[in-house]
């Protein structure tokens, strides 16, 4: 089960199993592992969706030739949530990671602009989710073009998140998914990473780094779900 967060995943945790104190309106502190248990007997791996969707890409990035001992997985959706895998195993012991939520600095012509988010205003998931289309335009994203500046203020804002977790972390790749991407989108992103990195360390190709999922269609987590269920059925 990979779930939107936050989670509780410290099993010695009473709450174990939980999601805690999710935005998502009606799901703050509900026993997802404790009820899924009791109605099927089964044996459940918890796991954050994000963590879902980078396992199904370092699975796949096997199946493809192109092995990766560590990556980290973007969506960007109606919430923005990263997972990271290092040698197959996910990142976070006290809890898993919230890189939705880092702070960034903020754009010149965006200044003006609050966030959304409910717990923090704008940190990354605040400037650049799905909704903040309708706050920022009073429309949905989806009609928006690639042209309207404010996707390149919001590629200035993810280039920031791909380049902070480039100096803290060093993944193999970086993958960004969810509604909100697109290779178009992208090649903003890595322009202004480009820029903002400054030749300090290399990723290059940019191209092979900062990449969207191999998995079509958003289907990482699905195949990363079975692929976890598999891995915990085995142990």
């Amino acid at each position: 089960m990979a779930s939107f967060g936050p989670i509780e995943i410290r099993r010695n945790s009473p709450q174990y199993g939980y999601i805690t104190d999710t935005p998502k309106k009606g799901w703050s502190n509900t026993d997802v592992v404790g009820k899924l248990q009791q109605a099927l007997n089964i044996p459940v791996f918890w796991t954050t969706d994000v963590n879902g969707s980078a396992y199904g890409e370092y699975v796949l990035s096997t199946l493809f030739n192109q092995r990766l001992d560590s990556l980290v997985y973007y969506t960007i959706g109606t919430g923005v949530g990263a997972g990271a895998v290092v040698d197959g195993k996910f990142i976070g012991t006290m809890g898993h990671p919230e890189m939705g939520h880092i702070r960034l600095k903020r754009h010149p012509d965006d200044l003006d602009f609050k966030g959304i988010c409910p717990f923090h205003g704008d940190c990354l998931e605040g400037l650049v989710a799905g909704p903040t289309f309708d706050a920022r335009l009073g429309k949905s994203g989806r009609v928006v073009p690639l042209t309207d500046h404010v996707w390149d203020i919001m590629a200035y804002y993810v280039a920031q998140a791909a380049l902070n977790t480039t100096l803290m972390m060093r993944p193999d790749k970086i993958i960004f998914g969810g509604g909100v991407t697109s290779e178009e989108f992208l090649k903003k992103v890595r322009r202004e990473f480009a820029k903002l990195m400054n030749g300090y360390v290399d990723c290059e190709p940019l191209e092979d780094y900062i990449t969207m999922p191999l998995a079509k269609n958003n289907s990482s987590a699905t195949i990363g779900n079975f692929a976890l269920a598999l891995k915990n059925l085995e142990s």
